[in-house]
């Protein structure tokens, strides 16, 4: 049988985890990753990479969870391996807390990070105007580390890095490739069109404090301290439909106050740096399939993107899907191969 090409259009870690899977669980495959950004310039190398979610409105939770378990487990696993230093994976533990009392208490995804409780009266004696919290512990993810580090998987598994720009599908159809995957986040918007793709602009600082060894997330996840293994991530801002991307000053006095008044140490940390990075975010994430009649061929196209602020938790999951769909668009084309 003829080598099948799959091209994954996506240099950040959506696109490197699916890239990764369908390398690995399909040999047959050739599998190229096209992006014109890699690290340390792409959308994930701003994220905290704290795994934690907040739920889609219209996808079934279930499916949320399977996602949520899948990610977890994959980066626990490594967590736990010799390689969690240089992929820049680690265990994290603290509490998220909230002014007033949430709508669900314990949330879909408790029963997957470790230790899930709710905190004592005790432990939120510390954080003023706070009336309750949960506790427990989670992964941490560091994209600087991580993508170097998946993108030599990819190439060990026989996959090929190109960078480039790709403004359309067509362009990439003209190459031959005989299924395409779009993980290209904001770039979705122009890439097929989808209108429901907008930006989410996120400022965060990175600040020298060795001695904060505990995250902290305002439950509306506005503000957030995360111990990181090089540094502390605080933040943030959620601006919708803000493209800026250069660094805003007042954005970041704002941000250093709000969390000194979470963790008031944080007044004598020294500021190392401040990022800025645009979440790809979509009302619900889309992980599916379709044909799509390009030039004189019908192709089919998965899609993995519109993730938002939850493109580390949810990576490995949705990328299993989309290696799914892969699958199911190969078998269609070779009803006869062993898949």
């Amino acid at each position: 049988m003829r080598s099948m090409t799959v091209v994954v259009v996506g240099g950040g870690v959506v696109g490197f985890s699916t890239a990764v899977c369908i390398a690995e669980a399909l040999p047959y495959c050739s599998v190229t990753l096209i992006a014109d950004r890699f690290t340390p310039d792409t959308t994930s190398d701003v994220a905290a990479g704290i795994v934690i979610c907040s739920p889609f409105p219209d996808i079934p939770l279930e499916r949320q969870q399977r996602w949520f378990k899948e990610t977890i487990d994959h980066l626990l696993a490594i967590a736990q391996s010799e390689q969690a230093s240089e992929a820049g994976v680690l265990l994290s533990s603290g509490w998220q807390i909230y002014k007033e009392l949430p709508a669900d208490k314990v949330p879909f995804w408790s029963s997957f990070v470790l230790g899930f409780r709710i905190m004592t009266d005790r432990e939120l004696k510390r954080f003023l105007d706070h009336t309750f919290g949960q506790a427990f512990t989670t992964v941490k993810c560091e994209c600087s580390n991580y993508l170097p580090w998946m993108e030599k998987r990819f190439r060990k598994a026989g996959g090929q890095v190109v960078k480039q720009k790709v403004n359309n599908l067509q362009e990439l159809s003209s190459q031959g490739y005989d299924i395409i995957v779009n993980c290209s986040g904001l770039g979705a918007k122009s890439l097929v069109g989808d209108s429901e793709v907008y930006p989410v602009r996120g400022q965060v600082l990175k600040v020298q404090a060795p001695w904060l060894q505990h995250f902290i997330r305002d439950g509306e996840g506005q503000s957030y301290i995360y111990p990181g293994m090089h540094s502390v991530t605080v933040g943030g801002t959620r601006q919708v439909d803000d493209w800026r991307l250069e660094v805003d000053p007042e954005d970041s006095q704002d941000i250093l106050e709000r969390c000194s008044r979470l963790e008031p140490s944080l007044s004598r940390a020294r500021v190392l740096g401040v990022s800025v990075g645009l979440r790809p975010s979509r009302k619900n994430v889309r992980v599916e399939r379709e044909m799509v009649l390009l030039g004189s061929r019908l192709v089919p196209v998965v899609h993995n993107y519109g993730h938002g602020g939850w493109g580390v938790t949810l990576s490995w999951g949705t990328a299993l899907e989309a290696l799914g769909l892969v699958r199911k668009c190969l078998h269609e084309r070779c009803p006869r191969a062993r898949l």
